[in-house]
């Protein structure tokens, strides 16, 4: 494994918001495309790096439509998976809970049971960063078909699917209608996080937490529209899954000065860092840390007690955060006080 010489890189991180869709590294997505045929507006590897800037967030689903076109069979998610899982080590993320979108590909004839075995043959060729796996009802198809996928990944358990998440349109497709699919998922002994306050204000996250009683809530950005769930929430401790850069890329918020995040931790919500869709934004989970600490006034103790609240924050059986925490807690990179 190489690391480059950056603290930020180098210590051991925890991440629990993350697209495996979102995350292929360039060259792999590059390959997949030339597979099926190239497509005209990236006709280069250069131009694919370039296709992914957007002007708001309904640009940004549409984007990520179009990538997910060129992902048709199962042997293109174990290249990418495989590929996803070498990028996370070489960052040293050790453990990640990471979102798949099954719906997306029932298009292509993939039935979320192959789809996860494909995805867990490539994570499974890197043993350096464990990966559990969170379904993605997306909710663009809307409840009935998020009941039926969730049936089928419910039986994924032994393939680390370990929970359910809602992403997709937020401004277009409310919470209260999934409400059955979240009652009936934690019937099914699965864990549950959604998508709210990112393209929908304070009222989504509410519902997140009131309506379909999530566990951890993504993103979470307009939380301050509403004081008073703000300070339940910090009550509560329920983990939110902050994504700073992404929301800057999709112009939820208008720079990383203007991102709450630094507010919510202060106020004593659990705030975790994630980088949501990295290969489409530009990003890592080291730059999003060394951003925190350059332009939002986080010190190396803060970026740690960060990390710590991922791992507490994960799915993960007590017995075994108890035990990353310590083995973080004792490496070298960890304990560099150097600045």
């Amino acid at each position: 494994m190489t690391l480059s010489n950056s603290w930020h890189e180098q210590v051991p991180k925890a991440e629990l918001h993350l697209h495996l869709e979102g995350a292929i590294p360039y060259p792999a997505l590059w390959e997949l495309i030339r597979k099926y045929g190239g497509d005209p507006s990236v006709p280069s590897l250069e131009a694919l790096t370039a296709r992914f800037a957007f002007r708001d967030f309904p640009h940004f689903i549409e984007t990520w439509v179009w990538k997910n076109s060129f992902l048709r069979e199962y042997d293109d998610f174990t290249l990418f998976s495989e590929a996803v899982a070498r990028d996370l080590a070489l960052q040293n993320v050790r453990y990640a809970e990471v979102f798949y979108s099954p719906p997306d590909f029932t298009r292509h004839g993939l039935t979320p049971g192959r789809l996860t075995e494909a995805i867990r043959a490539g994570l499974g060729r890197v043993p350096e960063v464990e990966i559990s796996l969170i379904a993605d009802m997306v909710r663009d198809f809307g409840p009935e078909q998020a009941l039926k996928t969730l049936e089928q990944v419910a039986e994924l358990g032994e393939l680390g699917v370990i929970g359910i998440g809602l992403g997709g349109s937020e401004q277009a497709h409310p919470p209260e209608p999934f409400r059955e699919v979240y009652t009936r998922a934690r019937a099914l002994g699965l864990h549950t996080t959604a998508h709210a306050g990112e393209a929908a204000g304070a009222e989504s996250i509410r519902a997140a937490v009131e309506v379909l009683q999530t566990e951890r809530i993504g993103h979470a950005t307009r939380l301050a529209e509403d004081a008073g769930l703000l300070a339940a929430l910090a009550v509560a401790q329920i983990p939110l899954e902050m994504c700073p850069l992404s929301n800057v890329r999709t112009g939820v918020v208008a720079s990383i000065e203007a991102h709450p995040v630094r507010n919510y931790f202060e106020a004593g919500l659990l705030v975790t860092i994630n980088t949501d869709d990295p290969k489409m934004f530009g990003n890592s989970l080291a730059g999003e840390y060394r951003l925190l600490e350059e332009r939002l006034g986080f010190n190396r103790d803060e970026i740690r007690a960060l990390i710590l609240n991922a791992l507490r924050a994960s799915w993960m059986p007590d017995e075994k955060k108890l035990q990353i925490e310590q083995n973080f807690q004792v490496d070298p990179a960890w304990l560099d006080q150097h600045p």
